[in-house]
């Protein structure tokens, strides 16, 4: 099935991730992470805004008292309402840097890692707490990529890209947002491309953006493939419902290793009416 997409920002980022709608400010939020740049979008009147940030910057979500958490490279940071910034957590490990972020039910904010080499098990996935406090989850991962929760938060949905999977974890059963019982939900077959972002929607369906694959597929609860949303750049690398009702998905794309880009590559897209997203939870920090 192929749905008619939009440019939403025309850009060239080197390698768009992120996108996050954030209800607070009617904005969409997404990244160019190897650009070092925080971009939002505002659908309703068009304005763009672009912000360097010091570091590449894999990830930014809303806080619950206004302002940014930022998975960086160094670690996870605080952009106050003021503008002012602060180190959450500072751990800079060489030749590592950070990559996708998420929000948990419990408002922690679930942070990925990756080396910019992409060597197996050096990167992480972290639990982080409103008060800083971090907690190694997976620490043997490759390229730590989309996560999120099902409707009711009981399932947790991750992609570690090169595995080619979609893995589901029971998640909270002891109401300390741990994880147990992960299994693989989905497997990318070859030549289709790598699985990199993923959303949750309201009926519990996992939309997941394939790197080298051109495509944003979208997964029932069961796994089943029901939905391929086909677009004219490879590097697709993330997707996120936004707009008022949560109707419009905005998808990221990257330019970084392509010998000819496509002309929207590395730009900002929508689907609109593309279905029903979820209200995500701001940080607690």
């Amino acid at each position: 099935m192929t749905t008619s997409y939009e440019v939403a920002v025309r850009a060239e980022a080197t390698l768009g991730e992120g996108p996050t709608w954030d209800p607070a400010t009617g904005r969409l939020l997404w990244l160019d992470i190897l650009g070092a740049r925080l971009h939002t979008y505002d659908p309703a009147t068009g304005r763009r805004t672009v912000r360097a940030t010091d570091q590449h910057v894999g990830a930014a979500k809303p806080r619950a008292g206004g302002g940014l958490v930022l998975n960086l490279r160094d670690g996870v940071g605080l952009l106050d309402p003021d503008d002012s910034f602060r180190w959450l957590h500072h751990e800079p490990v060489p030749g590592r840097r950070a990559n996708d972020a998420a929000v948990a039910p419990d408002g922690s904010l679930w942070a990925g890692t990756m080396r910019y080499d992409e060597a197996p098990g050096g990167g992480t996935l972290s639990r982080l707490t409103a008060d800083g406090t971090a907690e190694v989850v997976l620490d043997d991962v490759a390229v730590s990529n989309g996560t999120g929760w099902s409707p009711d938060g009981t399932l947790m949905y991750y992609i570690d890209s090169p595995t080619r999977r979609v893995d589901v974890f029971v998640y909270g059963a002891d109401g300390g947002g741990r994880v147990s019982g992960r299994r693989p939900l989905v497997e990318i077959e070859e030549g289709a491309g790598f699985p990199d972002g993923l959303t949750v929607d309201a009926d519990g369906c996992v939309w997941v953006a394939l790197w080298d694959g051109g495509a944003i597929r979208r997964y029932t609860p069961a796994g089943e493939l029901d939905r391929v949303i086909t677009l004219p750049t490879p590097r697709i690398t993330a997707c996120a419902f936004g707009g008022a009702d949560l109707t419009d998905l905005y998808i990221t794309t990257a330019r970084v290793g392509l010998d000819a880009p496509h002309p929207v590559a590395g730009s900002l897209l929508v689907v609109p009416g593309a279905g029903k997203g979820l209200a995500q939870p701001a940080f607690a920090g």
